[in-house]
């Protein structure tokens, strides 16, 4: 992934979001080309739908909800930013890829924006703030009408299920299926509460625990928690105390 950093990808996000290409020509152009031929109909519809349903829906959120929005914060998370979101020093080698891709480019794929940064950003407790910041300043298609709801909303669930149904938060599992990152990192994505286990597997968990009182009657959450309630006791100690080892020594992760 980090090697073609915008594999798939249009990267029209900059030019729309700046004004410089209008959404309305970017949904033409896509239709005739699936009219001549061109582009499979699950490739027009999705594009389209990105543009047309949740492009406009952010925008709409925006004018909506602000200025008290900007304000939001659910989890009344409070943890600073690690020096690696700037510096991209990190033995966790997906953040470690996803930020140094953002450092070089000033734009990154989806997944590496919302489920490795983001993801990491949400279950560690980040302050919004400085998320928001954060992606507002790294990225070259970041506008606040755009960022703001997709990262207080979408990435860090801070509005409390106003964009989102759930907060999309994840272990190590997603981003090894997802990318290839898990392969040459440090920590084993296999392990669980070990000392070279991979970091995400653990503070997911600790998310989970942590927020209980907030997201355990969220329907899309139930399922989850049933598999937590139902954890032996020493796991769940190993969960805490590993998670509370990474939070003591964050910069050396």
């Amino acid at each position: 992934m980090s090697y073609q950093p915008n594999m798939f990808h249009s990267v029209l996000s900059f030019y729309l979001n700046s004004g410089l290409i209008l959404p309305k020509e970017c949904v033409k152009k896509a239709q005739e080309s699936y009219f001549y031929g061109n582009i499979p109909l699950n490739s027009v519809e999705g594009f389209i739908r990105q543009i047309l349903g949740w492009r406009e829906y952010i925008r709409g959120i925006y004018w909506l909800k602000m200025p008290y929005y900007k304000e939001l914060n659910f989890f009344q998370s409070k943890r600073s930013l690690p020096s690696f979101f700037w510096t991209a020093k990190t033995k966790m080698n997906c953040l470690k890829q996803s930020i140094s891709d953002t450092k070089s480019n000033a734009y990154a794929h989806h997944i590496q924006r919302l489920m490795v940064i983001g993801n990491f950003a949400l279950i560690t407790g980040l302050n919004p703030d400085q998320v928001n910041l954060w992606y507002l300043t790294v990225y070259a298609d970041a506008f606040e009408w755009v960022e703001l709801p997709n990262v207080s909303g979408m990435v860090l669930y801070a509005d409390g299920g106003l964009v989102a149904s759930k907060p999309y938060a994840a272990g190590g599992n997603y981003i090894n299926k997802m990318s290839n990152y898990c392969k040459k990192c440090k920590y084993k994505v296999l392990e669980k509460t070990e000392k070279d286990s991979c970091p995400f597997n653990y503070l997911y968990w600790d998310f989970i625990r942590r927020n209980k009182d907030l997201i355990q009657n969220n329907y899309r959450m139930s399922m989850i928690y049933k598999i937590y309630n139902k954890m032996d006791k020493i796991l769940k100690g190993k969960i805490n105390k590993r998670a509370e080892q990474f939070f003591e020594n964050i910069e050396s992760f």
